[in-house]
């Protein structure tokens, strides 16, 4: 069976959120709310939800297009439309007798081999099918997604032994495949896994910062970098999912849960807390939470004071124990401080009810670590951190405070939860063994290939690596990818290498980013001691290697996830193929630092633009049009944002699943082998000074406006001398070395203006642009 249409009841921030997902993977989606009392409008509800999602940042679209695969309606009128949808998820409140009903109404309209699936994590499954034809339970399972569905990875999956694994295998390869879900099957415990853990943790995290008298900055300082937990920390992270939630989620874990369970030892009343929740200080989504900007004091960022339950000017944290330890995690837990006893109490009980889960809430280690990773966007799950730690220390340490030692912790006495063996990586179960653990068929990690082999090429800011089947794989190593010298010579060697004994090259890495673009600190450096003449070198090196890459014997394909800015969105443009991940976020911003593309973007924009189909005729259009991308440092917010701005052309494709990007370049570059040719040159035809002129006026016209800076000109200024051809007519034929000679000139002119080497220093120092 295949999932060609989905059906969801539901239309609150989940619901939606989840259908959008659905209408980002191609597929039809009907979304149905309750007809609202008294509306004229019956869809009210469903087309509300819709519109309000066009407008939300983060988009939960990836397109405008994607939105239009949404039908609206509601429950009294179309429950018809369920009839030849294949999936049917439920996203209602969360109470029995509610979700029960509406089962009666969708047996009554679905097709029999239809699935559906209730996105609850607080009541069992089969309490949810109680009463219901063995027909529909056979059919039922639990899907439960996180918020937000588009960027939030983990799926888990609750099934009974009612459901065929045909039904079970179909939900999956669509969540996988389709939503880019990395899906965890879980027993069907309270809260599952990653609330189960989650929650207890938060809620340890809070209790115990009371307990040890710490500030909510110091706390989110020791429970976040050093843990490989996301910068918000914990009193941040309550601030995102809404600080009205937590009680009512807290009630519900306590509740399900048995008396024995850990959680209700830390499930304390919080009279400040609750103080905050009545008053409307719920988090981001209220008038702030543990902390807020004060728009009364000039967007003052404050903190709630946990001691006197007052807001004051938020703090940096600087913790003695945390710099002290630095990567030592040891030195960390065992500080002699208030914040070295907190990590500890924090960790200690943290790990200790994840290990207690084994069995559980999850039959294996490995569930559980990659249900942190994607559900609470750990770096480490609770095993993969005790081995960091140490699992006997650990236990050690447990049995000199008296502490319980959870079976699983007793089973790895003397080894460690992970361990890897012939090349294979494998994991402790709760007898003592270890399991191979096997990557699910179209998965290829440049991780696993690491633990087998040495890189072919390699320096200082990057790798290459054999992936099999005559592909070489570039990958970029440099802090945060940026591009350096390093990272371009090593890319020339590679070309010639891959020449001579291999079939083609995929760029590629399994960074939070493709990359963030040019080592902006180095151009910095090198412009502050006057070495121009370095500087104009590196930019030749670049459009050198990178023309090389496109007019190379052998297929190219880049393989981008994250941010691929400045020079990296260059190399995607000079590749024969983009295979992207599609939460990419490419763009030319190099004017945000005041310069311009170096290394060949403007005129591989400039390429698409002139050869596409849509563009009208005539020597503007397509200037024009990069032109405004370009000046506006304009980023696509999705793959599919970035084939609107033709970044990704017709033959380019997208993966959903960030574990099968690698696996989809191959097969990608491996498929352009048969037959490959290198691409022709194009020809520009550009309209020179008149075409300049045009654009020196729309930009003066900006400006008038308040919405260009002086700077802004001179860079636009420069930016337009290279699109429009430089002294050219539009009767002459420019090659592509035309452009990168107006691409260098332009680019050195401005890397010696002051007011550029201002915006690089204030990009590095606050991460934001520059507006002089």
């Amino acid at each position: 069976m295949q999932i060609n249409k989905v059906a969801v009841i539901g239309a609150g921030v989940m619901g939606a959120g989840i259908a959008a997902q659905v209408a980002n993977a191609g597929v039809p989606v009907v979304l149905l709310d309750i007809v609202p009392a008294g509306a004229d409008n019956r869809n009210a509800v469903a087309e509300g939800a819709v519109a309000k999602m066009l407008k939300t940042e983060p988009a939960p679209f990836m397109s405008k297009a994607a939105a239009k695969l949404v039908t609206t309606g509601n429950i009294e009128d179309h429950l018809d439309l369920l009839r030849d949808c294949d999936w049917i998820v439920e996203v209602v409140v969360e109470k029995l007798d509610v979700k029960q009903a509406l089962y009666k109404k969708i047996d009554a309209h679905r097709k029999p081999e239809a699935i559906v699936s209730s996105n609850t994590s607080t009541i069992p499954l089969a309490n949810l099918v109680e009463g219901m034809p063995q027909s529909f339970a056979e059919k039922f399972i639990i899907t439960h997604f996180f918020n937000p569905p588009r960027y939030m990875r983990l799926l888990e999956l609750v099934t009974s032994p009612l459901n065929s694994a045909d039904t079970i295998k179909t939900v999956t390869d669509f969540c996988d495949y389709k939503l880019g879900k990395g899906v965890v099957v879980c027993k069907d415990r309270p809260g599952f896994i990653a609330n189960r853990l989650g929650v207890y943790w938060l809620q340890s995290a809070v209790v115990l910062a009371f307990e040890h008298k710490l500030q909510i900055e110091e706390a989110d300082a020791i429970i976040g970098k050093p843990l490989g937990i996301p910068k918000t920390g914990v009193f941040g992270l309550l601030d995102l999912i809404g600080l009205d939630l937590m009680p009512h989620i807290n009630a519900s874990m306590a509740s399900a849960l048995p008396r024995e369970d850990a959680f209700h030892g830390m499930n304390q009343p919080l009279p400040l807390v609750e103080r905050m929740i009545k008053e409307g200080y719920t988090g981001r989504k209220g008038k702030g939470g543990f902390y807020r900007l004060n728009r009364e004091k000039g967007k003052l960022k404050e903190a709630i004071d946990l001691a006197t339950g007052d807001y004051r000017a938020q703090a940096r944290a600087r913790v003695e124990a945390v710099d002290e330890a630095g990567k030592d995690l040891k030195k960390l837990l065992t500080h002699d401080s208030a914040p070295g006893r907190y990590a500890w109490d924090v960790v200690r009980k943290t790990l200790c009810y994840a290990a207690a889960l084994v069995g559980d809430a999850a039959d294996d280690i490995v569930s559980i670590d990659e249900a942190m990773r994607l559900g609470y966007a750990w770096k480490w799950g609770p095993f993969e951190l005790l081995d960091k730690i140490g699992v006997d220390w650990f236990v050690e340490k447990l049995h000199a405070e008296g502490g319980l030692v959870p079976p699983i912790l007793q089973a790895a006495a003397g080894k460690t939860f992970y361990r890897v063996e012939n090349g294979k990586r494998q994991a402790l179960t709760l007898n003592g063994d270890y399991v191979t653990l096997e990557r699910p068929e179209g998965v290829l990690l440049l991780a696993d290939i690491k633990l087998t082999q040495k890189p072919v090429l390699k320096n200082a800011s990057a790798s290459v690596w054999d992936i099999g089947d005559g592909v070489l794989c570039f990958e970029f190593t440099s802090m945060m990818n940026s591009l350096d010298a390093d990272i371009v010579m090593l890319l020339n060697q590679t070309i010639q290498l891959v020449q001579k004994n291999h079939k083609a090259l995929v760029i590629y890495n399994e960074g939070s980013n493709f990359t963030v673009g040019a080592n902006l600190g180095l151009a910095l450096f090198a412009a502050n001691v006057a070495a121009w003449s370095e500087i104009e070198q590196l930019v030749g090196l670049g459009q050198f290697a990178y023309k090389a890459l496109k007019y190379a014997p052998f297929p190219v394909v880049s393989a981008p996830s994250g941010m691929a800015l400045g020079g990296g969105c260059e190399i995607l443009l000079h590749s024969d193929a983009i295979q992207a991940h599609a939460e990419s976020y490419i763009g030319l911003v190099e004017v945000g630092v005041g310069l311009i593309p170096g290394w060949g973007g403007c005129k591989e924009m400039l390429a698409r633009w002139q050869a596409h189909k849509k563009t009208p005729k005539g020597p503007m259009p397509a200037v024009a049009q990069v032109f405004e991308y370009i000046s506006t440092a304009r980023v696509a917010k999705s793959a599919a944002e970035a084939r609107d701005m033709l970044i990704l052309r017709d033959g380019d494709g997208v993966t959903m699943n960030r574990n099968r990007l690698l696996f989809d370049a191959k097969a990608k570059a491996l498929k352009l082998v048969e037959n490959y040719q290198p691409p022709e040159k194009p020809v520009y035809r550009l309209p020179g000074p008149s075409g300049k002129l045009a654009l020196k006026m729309a930009v003066d016209g900006f400006a008038k406006l308040g919405k260009a800076t002086k700077h802004d000109i001179v860079v636009s200024e420069a930016l337009a001398n290279i699109l429009t051809g430089g002294e050219t007519e539009y009767f002459d034929e420019l090659n592509e070395d035309k452009i990168l000679e107006l691409e260098r000139q332009n680019f050195m002119k401005l890397v010696r203006n002051p007011d550029s080497l201002a915006r690089i220093e204030h990009m590095l120092e606050t991460g934001k642009p520059l507006r002089n």
